[in-house]
């Protein structure tokens, strides 16, 4: 029981430490896409403030639009994932 115990512990402790890690990799691509946006937004912007082909600043447009409507990054306050019933099997279904 106490060996059981031990392993239980230890296989906790790395999917904490794992988690950690997914967590930060996690923030560090938001930022970089957070960047990215602002990037394409200024770019969008300049070019449609360029007074550039009328067509291509509806599509400049809509790509703005459809970067507003991302959906906000998957941090600390999202929902945990739903637990499976271990790995490779799926989650059982409601009934």
């Amino acid at each position: 029981m106490e060996r059981l115990n031990t392993k239980l512990y230890l296989q906790n402790c790395y999917i904490m430490k794992e988690n950690e890690r997914l967590r930060k990799a996690a923030l560090l691509l938001n930022q970089e896409n957070q960047a990215l946006l602002s990037e394409l937004k200024h770019r969008l912007a300049k070019s449609a403030a360029a007074g550039g082909n009328n067509n291509s600043n509806n599509g400049a447009a809509a790509v703005v639009a459809a970067a507003n409507r991302a959906s906000p990054k998957p941090g600390i306050d999202a929902a945990p994932p739903a637990q499976a019933g271990g790995k490779g099997k799926p989650a059982p279904k409601p009934k």
